[in-house]
Order: C-alpha cells, then structure tokens, then sequence
C-alpha cells in the first residue's frame, strides 16, 4: 500500500514541470477554466510528482494507475463498492456474478453488448484470456490469487481456484481490469509493455499524454451503457500536497485524494457553497503496532493498559485534521459503518474511551508499580519505549506526539524518532522498532485488518523482512486458526465463530493499538458537476484512483442540470 506518500508534509511545491502556468496548450490552461460556465471537463489532480509513461493497466507504478485513469479505459467485472463493502458487487461486464458456496468457483456471464475501444467486440474469450494471463504471469497476478482452471461455454466463463477465495472476492470482481485478447497476445511482454496506445472497453480513450498533464477523450458511439457528460478528463500530477491544495482551492483541480491539514480554512473557506470533502471510512485501519518480541512489551497487559489511555478523538481532530482517518469507535477496531456489520455479540454497543485510573489499576494488578511519574516494570526497571515515523509524514508525527503524552499519564517514557523513509521501512519489515504508526491492508471483510497484525503464516524471526504484515511478531496459534478458519469457512455461522475469536484476541491482547480508520474519500467542486457521492448517498468510493472512480464519473452531470 503506498498511500502514505500522499501524506507528507506540505512542501513549497509547483506543478511536476514547473511551468504548467505558462504552457498555452496546458490541460488547465485559463482559457479553458475549469471554472467557466458550460465546462466540458473535469480536472482530476493526484500530489503524486513525476510519473511514469504508461498506461499499463496491471502495473502500479504506472501513471495510469497512480492517477486512476486505467478505470476509465479498462473495465472491471463488477464495480464494488468499499463504503458498503458488505454488499455485492453491482455488475458491469458481467451482467450476472456467481460464486459456489465454497468459494473455489466463479461464474459470470458477459454482457453482449460491450465492445473495445478500436471497435471489436469484447466476448467472454477476452475475459478467459485475461485470466489466463495473470495465471500465467506471476507478475501481473499481483493478488497472488491460486486460479486452477479457466473454462468458455459460450457468454459464460467459470473460473476456478485451488483454495476459497471468500477474502478476496471482492479483488477478482473488481480490482482486475479486463483487457482485450487480440490486442494483447501480441505483446511481447505484458509484464513490462507500457501500452503507449491502450485499447479498453471503458467510455473513455487517452488523447494525449505529457508531464503537463494527460487527457482522456469520450468514446462518442460503441459504450455498452449510456455515455457519460463529460466530455474529456484532464489528469494533473502535481508536485506535493501543497501544489494540489492550492490547486483544488483555485478551480484550476476539481477532484483530489489528498490530506489537507487545515482543510476548512486552506480549500473549503474558498468557495464554501462548492468546496467540499467527503472522506468515509472503510475496513482497513492505522494504529500503533508494538514490537512484542521486547520486554516488556510482550506482556498483553501492558499492552492493553497503554490502550486504554490513547486519546483516539484528539488524534483524529488534531492529527488528521478532524477528516482524514475516521476515529475509531468501537473496543474491536472496526471503523463505523463498514464495519457495523462484523462486529460480533461479545463487543456489539461497546465503545472505546480513555480511561487512565483503569489502566493505572490493571497494571497495579499485574506487578508494575508507579514510582512518582515512572512506571517500573516486574523486575524494577523503567518502561521506555520508542515510538518512530517518517519526518515527512506530519499527520503521524502529531499522532506520535500526542501517543508520548498520553503513555506519560501511566508513567512510560516515550521517545520520537524520524528516520528515513526507506530506513524506517526496513525497520518494520525486520522488526528493529519499539512501535510505529503504520496501515494494514483492506478489504471486503475484517480478514485483511485481522491478518495483517495477528497472522502466524506472516510470522518472519526478527532480522527477516516481513512484507506482508504481523510486523509486531505477535504469535498467537489460536488467533492464526481462526484466520484460516475464516477464509476458508463454508457458512456464516462458521465466518462468525472465528470472528469472535479473532476480536477477542484483537481486544484482550492488544498486538496493535487501532487509532483510525482508512478512507476512500476526496476534495471535490460541485462548481461544474454534480452527483457526487455522499453520506446520505454513498453509492461509491470518493477516491479518484480506485475502480469505483467511473462509477463516480457516470453519475456526475453538468451543475445546474
């Protein structure tokens, strides 16, 4: 996940060349403001810097899908939406989606109206192709899914896989853009082919590309559903957050995935009728991962009680700017909303609050002991801890900050450190850190959040990169059990049981300490377009690089309209 770099520090930035301002046939240039009436585009910006040429849609470092325009090119199965991440996918390609029981089998149907971008018809063959593709490109099958067989009887194709895929449903339907066969088995290495002149079946074509910026251009005839209203996309990568803030507080960007720290005075404040932010939380959290292998923090009682005193609700208003991760509420580390559902009976109504006289009294009662302001461990000694993030990185920075004084108030002393980027990262992997502040994956189900911190399988001895997650080294057989119960489970009742066992393990021994929610949201104008999601409409996500963003764009019409 490399959402943390669109997390810095707001540096003093320009646009990734400098001289967008000045170039009389810019994207953005005055003449076709966005902010004149009757705009038939839409200006989309990313904090991302320079990128790199190349509309593969498979590859992440691609400017395709650093900036999200591979989801209006390319096309997804299905379109699932990670606000209600309960709920089924909506079909796209596939007029129908059906998975067995087991989830070992996939079978969809293919609409039989869809056609590629040059004109040919898109056919289930296209769809069978494609994942034959990722099966047989370790590469590209970044999901690392276990697909078995894959089989054509006419508009159908059955898709079969050698383990469940319950925890990664929604990824096969919704995150693996479908290409076209007889473009692409003429590609000498779809691995690494940059696709410089992209066929997709989605409404929208590249025109033009530049670091200046890129634009995309309708498809006026051959879209399988009614084409949308806007006319061309206009794509910007701008240098930090600062340049795409002042960008969106301008009109000259009209739709962003960025943190603002100050984001009602900097962006909000200057149009407030049109200006706005939705950012809606999603089953994927940060917290403090605590590195359990070192005494005595490999004491789940030390671990809960320092718990027990983090302040979620200043962090949030004061390190994300009251916005950008959601608190969270409940005691299990679920966010509210997509997480409303999973929360089991144990822990349904219980909400988290600090409570330092508690914490005081649950160490008390497992041997530490407060020497004044110090808390002294079983054997005396003092408890310290280091806490480390990137410099760059101020929203975690403040949360670091606000983190040291609130373990002051049991008396532990903590320290913050900044290193590098890259150096702190191999920290983590090697588990050289006393705690960090860091992400875990998402996805359709608390799965992704659980196993990110708790899993055995992700186990690594300190020295080894660990990649995947359980950065903290935490072992417990009992809660790695349930993981694979649970993605391997038949019913939901069998789902249910492993959950409560993986929430209570989350709750009772505390391996990370969850602080927010991760969120999908966006800085939007209502200026030129409306139909954006909402709170009270959150058909999709906000964000302008997920598959859902077309979603998003098929529903927007001319303001006023």
């Amino acid at each position: 996940m490399q959402r943390r770099k669109l997390f810095a520090a707001a540096l003093a930035g320009v646009l990734v060349t400098g001289g967008l301002a000045a170039c009389g046939d810019s994207p953005n240039d005055n003449k076709n403001s966005a902010n004149s009436k009757g705009a038939d585009f839409l200006a989309i910006g990313m904090p991302n810097g320079t990128v790199t040429e190349s509309n593969n849609p498979f590859l992440g470092t691609a400017a395709a899908s650093s900036l999200g325009y591979r989801w209006v090119m390319y096309e997804p199965l299905g379109m699932w939406n990670n606000v209600k991440p309960a709920e089924p996918a909506k079909p796209w390609l596939a007029k129908e989606i059906t998975w067995a029981t087991d989830y070992k089998a996939l079978d969809v149907t293919i609409r039989d109206n869809a056609t590629w971008s040059d004109g040919q018809k898109l056919t289930a063959e296209d769809v069978a192709y494609t994942f034959n593709l990722i099966k047989e490109k370790e590469a590209l099958n970044i999901f690392a899914l276990p697909i078995d067989q894959v089989t054509v009887n006419g508009d159908k194709v059955k898709i079969t896989f050698k383990s469940s895929q319950f925890t990664a449903w929604h990824k096969i339907i919704s995150q693996i853009p479908i290409v076209p066969k007889h473009v692409w088995e003429k590609i000498a290495d779809p691995a690494t082919d940059p696709i410089k002149q992209p066929v997709g079946s989605g409404p929208y074509t590249l025109k033009s590309f530049s670091q200046q910026g890129i634009v995309l251009e309708r498809r006026e005839s051959g879209y399988w559903q009614d084409k949308p209203a806007i006319k061309e996309l206009r794509y910007t990568s701008y240098a930090d957050n600062n340049a795409q803030t002042t960008a969106l507080a301008t009109g000259a960007s009209e739709w962003s995935f960025v943190f603002i720290p100050d984001y009602q005075q900097v962006f909000v404040s200057k149009d407030p009728q049109n200006n706005k932010v939705w950012a809606p939380g999603v089953l994927g959290i940060h917290g403090l991962y605590i590195n359990t292998t070192r005494k005595p923090f490999d004491d789940p009682k030390l671990r809960q009680a320092m718990n027990m005193v983090i302040n979620r609700a200043d962090i949030f208003n004061q390190a994300e700017a009251g916005y950008f991760h959601p608190e969270l509420k409940s005691v299990t580390g679920l966010p509210e909303g997509a997480g409303d559902a999973y929360i089991t009976d144990a822990y349904k109504g219980k909400k988290f609050s600090v409570d330092v006289p508690g914490a005081k009294a649950l160490l008390q009662e497992a041997g530490y002991k407060l020497d004044g302001t110090t808390l002294k461990d079983k054997t005396g000694k003092p408890v310290t801890i280091e806490l480390s993030d990137p410099a760059p990185w101020s929203d975690y920075q403040t949360t670091l900050e606000i983190i040291k004084s609130n373990l002051a108030e049991i008396g532990i002393a903590a320290t913050v450190a900044k290193p590098n980027q890259n150096v702190w990262d191999q920290n983590v992997q090697k588990g050289d850190f006393g705690a960090v502040m860091r992400w875990t994956n998402g996805g359709s189900t608390p799965f992704d959040i659980y196993q990110t911190v708790m899993d055995g399988d992700l186990y690594k001895p300190l020295g080894t990169l660990a990649q995947q997650g359980n950065f903290g080294r935490f072992q417990s057989p009992e809660a790695t059990a349930a993981l694979k119960a649970y993605a391997n489970a038949t019913d939901d009742a069998a789902r249910t049981t492993a959950l409560a066992t993986l929430q209570k393990i989350f709750v009772e021994q505390a391996p990370m300490l969850p602080i927010g929610s991760d969120n999908v949201g966006g800085a939007y104008s209502t200026k030129n377009w409306i139909g954006w999601p909402t709170d009270a409409d959150p058909y999709a996500p906000m964000q302008p690089t997920q598959s859902g963003a077309l979603d998003v764009i098929m529903h927007l019409k001319p303001a006023g309209s």
